[in-house]
């Protein structure tokens, strides 16, 4: 046996494992563990899930998750979102593009603003999309600001259009729906206990043998590859969105990847001063904020924004919001590394 501890986006899941990694059935009383890992998205996955009758689902799961990135990837030309940003306009060909516009919209509202899919011209123009080495001080934010706003995608359950110029980018969001999707496909085959977890996105049913909840890790963003903390699941999903590991440096200052979409400048919420504007990447001290909702694309979604709106208006807005917790971690003014978690949360969080 071996301790393999998987570290993605914030997220380290702690897993008890044996040789080899790709498949494996661990029995567990009379119901057995099967535990799958492959890669997808671009990035890693790893399933653990009890079945009585010991199926295999990788096959399936592979397939799901293939039609998945056909549906909402950036970077295959052949993807129905790419076909959407160079033309403005899409017919749908699977149900994900539409369902992934509706929690879009949702959050964005919910948010005002702060979680917006149409941020990608500005995404691409500081370099966090294909385009690289870029200097974030040369970019003209201002002439990009026509194309930035959710309220010029129109959309229906058979197609989505925008003004020419507009493009989605659903990298705060999709990969969320992806875990709630392969969780979903469990559920119809009669499995209800499960963990999924793709890109450090999770979603668990259920509990392990003994009634145990499923223990995820959640990163020190100051000492990589060490946790923070550690969250017990179940029936519950777990994202995390952070600064620290996607982010580029020019001119001796550190920009990340969460770009703020929303207008006017400057944007109330954190503790102390800011010069943040539409468009700001500049880094904050809030380093990660890790959302548990009922659905990984709810909690992927709101990671971001949270992210963007920063530490108190975060606390005001989770104030009215039972049906999500969050655990975030940031820096005090000696930089020392803190915490704050929600009251609906909090039992079930062990900080290290």
């Amino acid at each position: 046996m071996k301790n393999l501890v998987i570290h993605i986006a914030g997220v380290i899941s702690t897993l008890l494992l044996t040789l080899p990694l790709v498949t494996m059935a661990a029995q567990v009383g009379d119901t057995a563990m099967i535990s799958i890992n492959g890669e997808a998205q671009g990035t890693t996955y790893h399933i653990r899930y009890f079945d009585a009758h010991n199926r295999n689902f990788k096959h399936s799961i592979d397939s799901i998750l293939a039609d998945f990135d056909l549906c909402l990837s950036l970077y295959r030309p052949d993807s129905e979102l790419s076909a959407f940003n160079r033309t403005s306009h899409h017919t749908f060909r699977s149900p994900w593009f539409y369902e992934v516009l509706v929690k879009s919209k949702e959050i964005h509202e919910a948010t005002d603003g702060a979680f917006d899919p149409t941020i990608m011209p500005l995404s691409e123009a500081y370099g966090f999309g294909n385009k690289k080495n870029v200097d974030p001080e040369q970019v003209n934010v201002d002439s990009l600001l026509q194309f930035i706003g959710f309220k010029q995608i129109e959309f229906n359950q058979k197609e989505v259009r925008s003004r020419p110029g507009v493009k989605l980018d659903f990298n705060g969001i999709a990969q969320g729906h992806s875990v709630d999707i392969v969780g979903a496909f469990l559920k119809s085959r009669s499995i209800d206990r499960f963990m999924v977890e793709i890109g450090g996105e999770v979603i668990c049913s259920g509990t392990k043998n003994g009634g145990n909840g499923w223990v995820t890790g959640i990163e020190n963003p100051l000492k990589p590859q060490a946790l923070a903390a550690t969250a017990t699941l179940t029936n519950r999903a777990m994202t995390t969105a952070g600064n620290y590991h996607n982010h580029i440096t020019r001119n001796g200052i550190t920009y990340n990847h969460i770009i703020d979409p929303r207008p006017g400048d400057p944007h109330p919420g954190d503790p102390r001063p800011s010069d943040r504007r539409t468009g700001s990447i500049e880094q904050t001290f809030l380093l990660s904020v890790t959302v548990f909702a009922k659905d990984a694309i709810t909690a992927d979604g709101f990671d971001t924004a949270f992210f963007v709106m920063g530490l108190e208006a975060t606390k005001t807005f989770l104030k009215n919001r039972k049906d999500i917790d969050a655990y975030m971690l940031y820096t005090n003014e000696e930089g020392h590394l803190m915490s704050y978690a929600t009251d609906g949360i909090k039992e079930f969080i062990q900080e290290k």
